[in-house]
């Protein structure tokens, strides 16, 4: 820590908490610290995946926990609650746990609330279950005086089991990455919405519960399907950066193999973002080896949630943890965000 020399007056900023490098940064040096990997061999802390996984009998016991403080609480095509759900569930995904064996869920409610948006918020939250196939078994309610909390806020955790984890590196030069769908749908959709901003086409968040999207890849791709991770704030370019990094290979990223929707290019285009750094809350990336693409992109394209499935990287040895951007006329270095444009995103 000394090392570092962080200044003894350093604050918290909004960018610590937006999924690109300032947030990996204040984890590694403020909560990580000599954490250690379970004795089992599983996932810990210290591996910053998308969960954590300890051997349980023959199987594996996933874990994750996550909040959500997102502005504002209903957005087109979904709300604080269908986040909170899908977000847990794509972590267990993410992680090859795709049969939840039970979810938590903690609220936290500002004084003077609207009782109407908590139920609706709650058959949100039990419609997005009974899609994945999940179930709340225990939770908790706080309420806190008006200002000291911004409307609501939700904590979910959740467990499955799994007898094979699937973390998010392991990439070897030549592995190919596939994008499950169009992307940056969830952060403009947020943004259009946060700001009032009557944008032409339908922006509408991809927010969604992937299990059974992931499962059917995990099943094509059986061994050959080496890692995933859903690219969310940050976009996918920092999904891409913490991939490459933890894999010490490079990664060529094909800029006209991305899938986006014309209403995600035009926003983004008129407000001057990049969807590669946009939020997404109802895609993966999944990296196989090679041979393995066409398969594991057919399943993917059979379920709803993957019809717009595409080949997008290949992993490369020259210049390990980065992202190369072709762009069909040349060739450049993809910068990572340090942190979400759109701060509150999830």
């Amino acid at each position: 820590m000394s090392a570092l020399r962080i200044a003894p007056d350093a604050k918290v900023m909004l960018k610590h908490g937006a999924g690109g490098r300032a947030m990996r940064e204040l984890i590694q040096q403020v909560f990580i610290g000599d954490a250690q990997p379970p004795a089992d061999g599983g996932i810990g802390l210290a591996a910053m995946d998308d969960g954590a996984a300890i051997r349980a009998g023959g199987q594996w016991l996933v874990m994750t926990t996550d909040s959500y403080v997102i502005k504002p609480a209903f957005f087109p095509g979904g709300d604080i609650g269908r986040l909170a759900v899908s977000g847990t569930v794509n972590d267990l995904s993410m992680m090859g746990a795709t049969d939840v064996a039970a979810l938590t869920c903690a609220v936290i409610i500002e004084e003077g609330f609207p009782r109407a948006d908590l139920e609706r918020i709650a058959a949100s939250i039990s419609a997005a279950c009974a899609e994945a196939g999940a179930t709340i078994v225990t939770g908790d309610t706080k309420v806190m005086g008006r200002g000291e909390i911004d409307g609501i806020a939700l904590n979910t955790a959740g467990v499955a089991f799994t007898r094979r984890v699937i973390p998010d590196c392991g990439l070897r030069p030549g592995d190919k990455l596939i994008v499950t769908g169009t992307i940056g749908d969830h952060g403009l959709a947020v943004m259009a919405r946060r700001h009032s901003l009557d944008l032409q086409g339908d922006l509408r968040s991809d927010v969604a519960p992937l299990n059974g999207l992931i499962r059917r890849a995990i099943e094509a791709g059986g061994e050959q399907l080496i890692a995933m991770k859903d690219p969310t704030r940050g976009g996918l370019a920092s999904t891409l950066h913490e991939m490459a990094h933890k894999s010490n290979v490079g990664i060529v990223l094909e800029a006209s193999r991305v899938p986006i929707s014309a209403s995600v290019q035009a926003a983004g285009e008129l407000l001057g973002i990049d969807p590669m750094h946009a939020a997404n809350e109802g895609k993966a990336v999944i990296a196989v080896r090679p041979g393995a693409e066409d398969r594991v992109l057919a399943a993917l394209r059979s379920h709803s949630y993957g019809r717009h499935a595409a080949v997008v990287a290949v992993c490369v040895a020259e210049r390990p943890g980065f992202v190369i951007l072709d762009t069909g006329f040349g060739r450049r270095l993809l910068a990572e965000p340090e942190g979400e444009l759109l701060p509150r995103i999830c």
